[in-house]
C-alpha cells in the first residue's frame, strides 16, 4: 500500500501532486523546487537555489526514515545549463563515493520561474 510522505516542516505541494510516496521500501520524489515550509522561493542565486532544493528533498528523504545515500536515481532539470556547474557544486557536496544515477537537462521553463528542480527515487536497504 502506498504511503504518502508530506512533513508538517515542508513546502506545501503547489498542484495536484504528492511531494513522496512510500511504497514496498521505494521512495518515489516530486520534484522540489527552493520553496521552503513558509511559501517562500529562495532564489537570490543559483547555489542558495540548489541548498534549499536538496534541503526538500532531504526533509522528504528523513520524514520517509531515509537520507541522502538512499538516493539511487535523480533527475535535475535546469532552466539554462549555465547552471548545470554551480548546481553540480552544491549537489556533489550531498554525497559520498557513490553518488546516485541521473540525468541533468535544460528545459523550456519551471514552475514559479524557478531555476533547478530535482526529483528523485530513493531505497531503503
Amino acid at each position: 500500500m502506498k504511503q504518502a510522505i508530506l512533513p508538517p516542516a515542508s513546502a506545501k505541494p503547489i498542484a495536484p501532486y504528492t511531494p513522496a510516496i512510500l511504497q514496498n521500501g521505494t521512495l518515489y520524489l516530486s520534484g522540489q523546487i527552493a520553496l521552503d515550509a513558509q511559501g517562500q522561493l529562495h532564489v537570490e542565486d543559483i547555489a542558495t537555489e540548489t541548498r534549499q532544493v536538496m534541503s526538500n528533498l532531504g526533509a522528504l528523504l528523513q520524514a520517509a526514515g531515509m537520507g541522502y545515500e538512499h538516493l539511487v536515481k535523480v533527475t535535475i532539470l535546469l532552466s539554462d545549463m549555465s547552471h548545470y556547474a554551480a548546481v553540480n557544486e552544491v549537489y556533489g557536496s550531498y554525497f559520498g563515493e557513490v553518488p546516485p544515477a541521473r540525468e541533468a537537462y535544460a528545459v523550456k521553463g519551471l514552475p514559479r520561474g524557478v531555476n533547478v528542480e530535482i526529483s528523485g527515487i530513493a531505497v531503503r536497504g
